[in-house]
């Protein structure tokens, strides 16, 4: 049995291989063959048609991988996979192709040219990294051709023309074939622009997207989920219009009925609509006030012609025989929309009471097809943006830190209307000033965190008055009036709503929302935004309160330096992080010599203002990737990312120094103060958090018993200079 099955394993595997192989060996055959000179010319008398017969044979074989090539295509897993096929393929071709020259006289062969049209083949249907391999290969076999042993004489002075015209076949395709692919993507990216703005186009005609929406050329989120509700609307519109339209002709025996509409200008038509036999109908947009379009749209109400000329009807670009015509106006309210129009071949009868009736009441119908898709889609608008609202309030109740209040209030905003540049800022009451905490558009950048204080602008008259301006959200005097001051380098918007942010009639900030193209806030987006505003100003309150009450569990309240648990819990994660990186860690424990006797001589406050100006010390010596904190009581702790011994030495040193030299005011008089401090290093001195503190605080230890004011290593013996005696007490 496991003879039978690795019998049929090396039977598959060597199929496999033949199959894989076969095709390469065939035209290195071939080539070898060609170079002999093997295959005959069979014009010439004497010819070996043994030859022409394994000749064929070679042909038959050459098709048959083709086929096969051919039909398992589509199996190919790879692309370098499907590169190597189709170089394979290409190869029996550029074979079967100079085999059937060499039998028909090589290259003085009158049908020769074949090769210039499959090198244009082979260039022009692969990719540039297979179609260059390919005609490199056509090269080599008009070299075989005539330079080889068998080559036909005067063969070689053939090969300088055959290889030049090989080489610009293929870069002349190579050249017209990327051209035209670039010309076919030009022409496919303008049709779809063409198509996209003529949708625009209609659904402003329609009044189903605000004319502001789609100026601006870059696409906005609203504006493209306006698009996408309008494409809908367009779609049912036509397809009701069109209905409207043909039942008309049909019951009415009508030529040719045509609803036209005004465009913003109210010089020009647009064919909406068309049901006709005619042959001769206009293409484009017609002038509004030719013909019977004009008589419709000057007197407001109905027009019947008999008989009319073709000057009369526009919609005609040449001669129909037209017996009577009707044209009647589409009013939306008082405002005149478009024109229905219909007429009747020569023969028929003119129009009748009734029908004009008939005719009107389709115009009325027409704008009410399109008033209520209208009316869908703003309810379809107001739910969508209705839902984005609740999800912008849902994150902004969920925020719990500052930043995640800006950022829910920004989306907020996002939901409710279009804007280029939005700001929030913090109110001081202090000092009357703004700091910008967000911004985001144009110049940005450079706001955040910027103060300003200027009482004239707009931010501050927002602030005193408590009122949302401008009222109308247009930036008329944008050239005179600043959101925050004069140097805050925000211009060229054409609408500006800036609100309060208010809590309890408290001012906590200012939110202004710009946008480059006017009107921009209506008023009932104006009214989204101020419930957006009143959101995001409890949700500050509330971030401030959960700052505040993190900043009470994780810091200490007289140094503002993280407590005691904090340090342990970073001090932690630092570690890992080291082990995991392979830094070293430096940690330095401090302690104010003969603090006690501070307390005890000049008092509790004094003492308390020591350990702040320490705490300040030690914080402006570290990095923010360090860790500074108050240990407990007059202890403090350094925990340095990334350094080694001597480098935490020096910086101990430095703050040692620092400290001695500061003088500290008392009622009874200046004194001075020092530091012991104690430093161990991870992992040298220890791998376990426990460990590391547990040095540190050895050394320490050791220097406070060694003369104070001084820095000691762990595991190392004391030394430096003699410490300075503090007046304190020394």
């Amino acid at each position: 049995m496991r003879t039978h099955k690795l019998y049929a394993r090396t039977v598959f595997a060597l199929r496999r291989a033949f199959r894989a192989t076969w095709g390469w060996a065939l035209v290195a055959g071939i080539v070898v063959l060609l170079w002999q000179g093997w295959f005959a010319d069979l014009r010439r008398p004497g010819t070996d048609y043994t030859r022409a017969a394994a000749a064929a044979l070679l042909a038959g074989a050459l098709a048959v991988k083709v086929a096969a090539r051919v039909a398992n295509g589509e199996r190919r897993r790879s692309p370098r996979r499907e590169l190597l096929s189709d170089i394979e393929l290409g190869l029996l071709l550029l074979s079967a192709t100079y085999v059937f020259l060499s039998v028909l006289g090589g290259l003085a062969s009158p049908i020769y040219p074949l090769v210039y049209a499959l090198v244009s083949f082979l260039v022009t249907f692969h990719p540039l990294r297979g179609g260059a391999p390919l005609a490199a290969a056509a090269l080599g076999f008009e070299a075989v051709l005539a330079f080889g042993p068998g080559a036909a004489p005067g063969a070689a002075t053939w090969f300088p023309a055959h290889a030049g015209f090989i080489a610009v076949f293929a870069i002349l395709n190579v050249a017209f074939l990327h051209a035209e692919v670039a010309r076919q993507r030009r022409e496919r990216r303008r049709r779809l622009e063409a198509e996209i703005q003529a949708m625009r186009e209609e659904a402003r005609d329609f009044r189903l997207i605000s004319p502001g929406l789609a100026a601006d050329s870059r696409l906005r989120t609203r504006a493209e989920e306006e698009e996408k509700l309008s494409q809908g609307s367009i779609e049912t519109i036509r397809e009701q219009l069109f209905h409207t339209v043909e039942l008309l002709r049909r019951a009415l025996g009508l030529w040719t009925c045509a609803l036209l509409w005004l465009d913003s200008s109210g010089e020009k038509l647009k064919l909406k609509e068309l049901s006709s036999s005619a042959r001769n109908l206009a293409e484009g947009a017609l002038p509004a006030r030719a013909g019977v379009f004009g008589a419709v749209l000057k007197e407001g109400r109905p027009c019947a012609l008999e008989a009319p000329r073709p000057a009369l009807l526009p919609y005609y670009q040449g001669p129909e025989e037209v017996a009577a015509c009707l044209g009647v106006p589409i009013f939306e309210g008082r405002t005149l929309r478009g024109v229905l129009v219909g007429d009747r071949p020569s023969g028929g009868a003119r129009f009748t009471a009734a029908e004009t009736e008939l005719f009107v009441s389709a115009a009325a119908q027409i704008m009410r097809i399109v008033q209520s898709e209208r009316v869908f889609q703003a309810v379809e608008r107001s739910k969508h943006e209705h839902e984005r609202f609740y999800r912008a309030s849902t994150a902004l109740n969920r925020a719990l830190t500052l930043e995640e209040v800006y950022a829910a209030a920004l989306e907020g905003a996002r939901g409710v209307c279009d804007f280029d540049f939005a700001a929030i800022a913090t109110y001081e009451q202090r000092d009357g000033s703004h700091v910008i905490n967000l911004a985001v558009g144009e110049g940005s950048e450079r706001l955040v965190g910027t103060r300003h204080r200027d009482p004239a602008a707009l931010a501050s008259v927002v602030v005193k008055n408590k009122l949302a301006l401008p009222v109308s959200g247009e930036w008329r005097d944008r050239h005179e009036t600043h959101i925050f001051d004069a140097a805050d380098g925000i211009s060229g918007f054409e609408s500006l709503h800036v609100l309060p942010l208010l809590v309890k009639d408290e001012v906590l900030g200012i939110f202004a929302i710009a946008a480059r193209r006017p009107a921009a806030f209506a008023s009932d987006r104006r009214e989204m935004l101020g419930v957006v505003a009143n959101q995001v100003a409890i949700s500050m309150q509330n971030g401030r309160m959960v700052q505040s009450l993190e900043e009470q569990a994780t810091t200490d309240g007289l140094t503002g330096l993280v407590n005691h648990r904090t340090f342990q819990e970073r001090f932690q994660v630092m570690l890992g992080r080291a082990d995991r990186h392979r830094f070293r860690v430096a940690v330095l424990l401090t302690d104010i010599d003969h603090f006690k006797k501070v307390n005890d001589t000049y008092g509790h406050p004094v003492g308390d203002a020591v350990l702040k100006r320490v705490a300040a010390i030690l914080k402006a010596s570290a990095r923010k990737i360090d860790i500074v904190a108050r240990y407990g009581g007059e202890e403090f702790a350094l925990v340095l990312e990334g350094t080694d011994r001597a480098g935490a030495r020096q910086l101990a040193e430095r703050i040692r120094e620092e400290v001695a030299q500061q003088s500290f005011e008392s009622s009874k008089g200046p004194f001075r103060i020092t530091l012991s401090l104690g430093l161990a290093v991870y992992p040298d001195d220890g791998k376990a958090k426990q460990d590391i503190i547990a040095g540190a605080d050895q050394a320490l230890y050791l220097a406070k018993h060694s003369g104070r004011n001084r820095t000691v290593c762990h595991g190392e013996a004391p030394g430096g200079a003699p410490p300075l005696r503090a007046v304190a007490g020394g």
